[in-house]
């Protein structure tokens, strides 16, 4: 049976010019992850990553070692998180007297306010995507691999397109993506199984090489 260890990408560069690229602590996460596969034994026969950077960042510190040789589907990107806040921002220009440039606290309440809106198709401003076609896009990148693929994979994405997967697996609404999305840690990895026409989930959202008690401060979600 073909498996998946679905990644999400080490901790990025929040509140910097350039999100899509790692931290030092976002390289160190995927070095770590990668210690962990290979002292167990956990080698891959395909490797997966979105177009943007930080995915092939993470999937290089997994590996330790750069590589342009990997399976590159845009599907597997993120949502346009910058575009759902600032639409959000305009709709409800009240908002911004409450928040403060670089709180993350405040961001992230916002954030998770536009994707409630964004789902229910009630952001006004002109979008890159909508919610449903986003969900359209990761579950074709999922199906692309599952019809075309075999053997154990190494899949790099992001949190937006990781809890999209565990609806597609899981048939959540969307309030329960969302929140699920909020939650996904940086270089956690979920475990899935593929059978003929299903995927299987068997666990999500592990850091077992980062839940150590020299560690614990490597534990990030953004």
């Amino acid at each position: 049976m073909a498996e998946i260890y679905l990644v999400r990408h080490g901790q990025a560069s929040f509140n910097t010019d350039n999100y899509d690229r790692l931290s030092d602590l976002g390289h160190m996460q995927s070095e770590y992850l990668g210690t962990y596969f290979a002292e167990r034994h956990i080698s891959f026969d395909h490797i997966f990553t979105g177009s943007q950077l930080r995915h092939r960042q993470t999937a290089d510190g997994i590996l330790r070692r750069k590589s342009t040789d990997y399976n590159v589907h845009p599907g597997l990107n993120e949502y346009d998180f910058s575009s759902l806040y600032k639409a959000y921002m305009d709709q409800y220009p009240e908002e911004a007297e409450a928040s403060r440039e670089g709180d993350r606290r405040i961001f992230y309440q916002r954030l998770k306010l536009s994707l409630k809106l964004w789902s229910q198709d009630k952001l006004t401003s002109n979008l890159p995507e909508s919610w449903s076609e986003f969900a359209v896009r990761v579950n074709d990148a999922l199906s692309h691999i599952r019809e075309n693929f075999d053997g154990r994979m190494l899949v790099v994405s992001s949190g937006g397109a990781i809890s999209m997967a565990m609806g597609h697996i899981l048939d959540l609404a969307p309030e329960k993506i969302i929140d699920l999305n909020l939650q996904i840690k940086n270089a956690s990895f979920a475990h899935i199984y593929l059978g003929r026409d299903k995927m299987q989930l068997s666990s999500f959202n592990n850091i077992p090489h980062l839940d150590q008690h020299d560690r614990l401060d490597a534990i990030t979600f953004s």
